[in-house]
């Protein structure tokens, strides 16, 4: 029968878990569209979609460095360097200025 330290230190482990989990919160969201975006609620801009792929492709980046051969996680983040390469090539087209800030801004090379 476990102690109640070792309950505890297991209930510690699963809500650290949880925590973990939730890396990408509304506020944080509001925080990338209000900085690369036009507003906080304009969601639909390029840049404010570009920066927010930027942010969850270098999370998955890190997960990926932990975890090997989580192969489902590794094709999430293929396809999600596809959309941002489209948003990107989308962004050339249209305006290579915006583009230039964007990819300065946010460090991505080409």
């Amino acid at each position: 029968m476990p102690t109640v330290e070792q309950s505890v230190q297991q209930y510690i482990k699963i809500i650290n878990k949880i925590n973990v989990s939730m890396y990408l919160t509304r506020e944080k969201k509001e925080e990338i569209f209000a900085k690369h975006g036009e507003s906080a609620t304009n969601t639909g801009s390029s840049e404010g979609q570009i920066a927010l792929f930027t942010f969850r492709i270098n999370h998955l980046t890190e997960h990926l460095k932990r975890n090997r051969k989580d192969f489902n996680t590794e094709r999430s983040l293929v396809r999600l360097v596809g959309k941002r390469r489209n948003l990107l090539d989308y962004l050339i087209k249209t305006d290579i200025v915006r583009y230039r800030e964007v990819i300065k801004e946010l460090g991505i090379r080409k």
